[in-house]
């Protein structure tokens, strides 16, 4: 077999045979794995809807709607009902005021706008510190308190919230999530 020589020509038609491979590969796993990872998805924000909302027997995922928040963009509401008779909100609500980035949250709430309780879907705060809003040391203070008596706000800025010690911003990011579901809860259609 002869050595190629190593020409401008047939560095180019390597590199491209090579990339072209190289993305195929990259294309077929992306294909085979896209469906189990919007499932893993769905799932996990699933269980978090039962751990927010009181037991139902419906089908939450079916029944969800969309509310606008007012700042140009909307949240998911997941309905839940107990023989066609609703006894909680599942809002899947988010901040980008986290001290590093996007916090997103499953908030349950009664009927009546209280909480019932709070799961962390998504969060990258400092490990040990901002980590530890989903410790229910943190979060379980947010239960069976209504917002519009309970001031979704640190102490530090005049609120009712315990925060996390050193992680005054990571508390403040996860008060605003819950805050933002509250206000869009309460400002749109229930259905």
């Amino acid at each position: 077999m002869a050595k190629t020589e190593s020409t401008f020509k047939n560095m180019v038609l390597s590199l491209t045979f090579i990339s072209f491979g190289a993305a195929a590969c990259l294309g077929f796993v992306y294909e085979m794995t896209k469906e189990p990872i919007a499932l893993a998805a769905m799932n996990k924000k699933l269980d978090a809807i039962k751990q927010v909302v009181p037991e139902f027997n419906n089908n939450p995922g079916d029944e969800m709607y969309r509310l606008p928040t007012g700042e140009g963009d909307s949240l998911d509401i997941y309905p839940a009902k107990k023989d066609n008779v609703i006894v909680g909100y599942a809002v899947n609500s988010y901040t980008k005021k986290g001290f590093s980035g996007n916090v997103s949250l499953v908030a349950g709430f009664k009927p009546d706008g209280t909480i019932i309780n709070i799961s962390v879907l998504e969060q990258k705060e400092t490990p040990g510190l901002g980590a530890k809003m989903v410790e229910p040391s943190f979060k379980d203070q947010f239960n069976d308190k209504n917002p519009a008596e309970f001031s979704l706000k640190v102490k530090k800025d005049g609120g009712s919230v315990d925060a996390i010690t050193a992680a005054t911003i990571s508390s403040r990011a996860f008060c605003d999530a819950v805050q933002r579901a509250y206000n869009t809860l309460q400002k749109g259609e229930k259905k």
